[in-house]
């Protein structure tokens, strides 16, 4: 039982996952078949091409491009907010199936562990939800009713696969300033892994302040959306 870290590894993903989003791009305007029109691509065209569709809105292209991520050292909390991005594929460590030996490891929001006291009383629940939780599966209490003394601060790993389309989605929504602190977090990794093996497709990805000058929250905007509304209010002048 221990404290943990988030880490995020990119296990898998569309091979040449830009020049297969670009042969999909041309397939709608081409006779040739995309197998030939992939032959053809460049760097440049791949680059152009891509920005030109994002801008544009028109995004389905770029569904054919998809990434796995193995994810670990997030909390169940986490991953509750993780799983409502439905166009993905997810699959979550089980608390049915694994042993409770070593105990469960957490993870401590870092307002938390700035609080001297609470930081320290942090650490004697969890010691406490888990020394309960080892006491009910040592005494015949299935694994699927003992947990439910685990605590939000359980840690979890998951797998995600999301296609690049979704992936701009969740970066929108879950790079925004209004994002809990734990899965902007993850977010800001995933777009790490991605921009390596895809930075023209994911390079503006970001919050609609960012990429668009615009900002939904409307009064629970941040102080960066508040920002960009006055200088477009003296722009208008």
């Amino acid at each position: 039982m221990k404290e943990t870290k988030l880490n995020v590894t990119l296990i898998s993903h569309t091979k040449n996952p830009e020049e297969t989003v670009t042969a999909a791009i041309r397939q709608c305007y081409a006779k040739i078949s995309a197998a030939k029109i992939i032959e053809k691509i460049t760097p440049e065209k791949t680059e152009q091409l891509i920005k030109q569709i994002i801008s544009a809105g028109h995004t389905s292209t770029i569904e054919h491009a998809s990434f796995t991520f193995a994810i670990e050292g997030i909390s169940r909390a986490c991953s509750h907010e993780l799983v409502r991005h439905r166009i993905a594929s997810y699959s979550q460590q089980s608390q049915r199936y694994v042993s409770p030996e070593e105990g469960f490891d957490f993870i401590v929001p870092f307002k938390i562990k700035a609080n001297k006291k609470l930081y320290k009383k942090f650490l004697e629940q969890m010691k406490e939800s888990n020394k309960i939780y080892k006491e009910m599966a040592n005494n015949n209490i299935p694994l699927e009713d003992a947990r439910f003394v685990l605590p939000n601060a359980c840690e979890t790993k998951i797998v995600v696969t999301m296609n690049a389309r979704s992936l701009l989605n969740f970066f929108q929504r879950r790079l925004c300033m209004r994002a809990q602190w734990e899965i902007r977090q993850l977010a800001l990794a995933m777009k790490k892994e991605v921009m390596k093996v895809a930075p023209n497709i994911f390079k503006h990805a970001g919050p609609t302040c960012d990429t668009e000058g615009i900002c939904w929250e409307g009064r629970l905007a941040c102080e960066k959306a508040q920002k960009i509304k006055s200088i477009k209010i003296k722009e208008r002048k």
